[in-house]
């Protein structure tokens, strides 16, 4: 098995290191952490597409595990919605993980700009929006639309990545109406069992670099409890503003990507 280290230089590794730590702490945050630690990893050398995914996974889980457990100790979020979510999602992403071996991201890509961009822009003008906790749908309904979402987005997952816990996020607050903090709880659950989802697929099949993936994992668990304790304090309106600045790079960043493989 491949650990990934064979060739790397300490220079990349101490990158990879750094980019775990920063990816961790906006994953806890508001998701959206794959943005920095996938370019990083494409870095390695030998690694390939797929590869560099899987191995992402890996390292993502151990962010998401410590960030979701500060959440769940501090914040208490209800888990009678969060768990059947995280469940559907984890089917979704295995899904999803299957197409990623199959269906070039350039596919994905267009689509996820222009979401991206919806989303910016109806945060931005509203607000209001995700500062106070009122939820628009109530029992089975309630549920049925919370199951809907952890299905297509931890699809998203499997399939591409960066930007999950961000869709996750604003789907939790602009489509049931809980505000920041308590979407941000709830997203950290959900999106562990993302990833754990698209782990079952990729570990048995050797795409994944366990050797690397680890030392990120262990980057990425700092910045993941750090990233939760702060969000933790400073709650909904601190949220909402990284969230945006987010949302703003990954178009930025998707956008610079399509330009790069659209010009001749």
């Amino acid at each position: 098995m491949l650990t990934g280290l064979e060739d790397i230089t300490l220079a990349t590794l101490a990158l990879v290191v750094l980019a775990g730590f920063a990816a961790g702490w906006i994953d806890a945050v508001v998701g959206g952490g794959g943005l920095l630690q996938l370019p990083v990893l494409l870095m390695v050398p030998g690694i390939t597409p797929v590869q560099a995914l899987a191995t992402n996974k890996l390292g993502s889980v151990f962010g998401t595990s410590t960030s979701a457990i500060t959440y769940y100790r501090r914040v208490h979020p209800d888990l009678r919605t969060a768990l059947p979510v995280a469940v559907v999602a984890l089917v979704g992403s295995f899904g999803g993980a299957i197409v990623a071996t199959l269906l070039p991201a350039e596919v994905i890509k267009p689509v996820i700009v222009l979401a991206l961009i919806g989303v910016a822009v109806f945060t931005a003008v509203r607000p209001q929006l995700g500062r106070e906790s009122g939820l628009r749908y109530s029992g089975r309904r309630h549920l049925a639309v919370a199951l809907v979402i952890g299905l297509v987005i931890g699809f998203y997952d499997g399939v591409l990545g960066p930007g999950t816990g961000t869709f996750l996020v604003i789907s939790l607050v602009a489509i049931l109406g809980y505000n920041f903090l308590q979407g941000s709880a709830k997203a950290k659950i959900v999106n562990l069992f993302t990833n754990l989802g698209a782990i079952l697929f990729f570990l048995p099949s050797g795409h994944i670099l366990l050797g690397l993936g680890l030392i990120l994992g262990v980057a990425n668990m700092i910045g993941g409890y750090l990233g939760a304790r702060m969000a933790i304090r400073r709650g909904s309106g601190f949220i909402r503003i990284v969230f945006l600045v987010v949302v703003f790079v990954l178009i930025v960043k998707l956008g610079f990507d399509l330009v790069v493989e659209w010009t001749p």
